[in-house]
């Protein structure tokens, strides 16, 4: 019998922790989920943009060799 409450007890106490790691704050709630949302809307708009076959307008990445500003021989 006191096998029997040691064994309960035992299972009592491991199974009242807490299941995992604990989370910062920082990654709980809504402010979290926007911002996910937004990325992923923002990824998605992206995606959509380029299977239409509209071109991207940024410069960013695109070097153009340029010819030296000054001139090069005298006259």
């Amino acid at each position: 019998m006191n096998a029997l409450v040691i064994l309960l007890s035992i299972g009592v106490l491991i199974g009242c922790g807490v299941v995992g790691t604990p989370v910062p704050p920082e990654y709980v709630g809504v402010a979290p989920t926007v911002e996910k949302q937004k990325k992923q809307h923002a990824l998605q708009a992206e995606r959509e943009a380029v299977d239409a076959g509209i071109p991207d307008l940024t410069l960013e990445g695109h070097d153009i060799g340029l010819p030296p500003s000054q001139p090069v021989g005298s006259r």
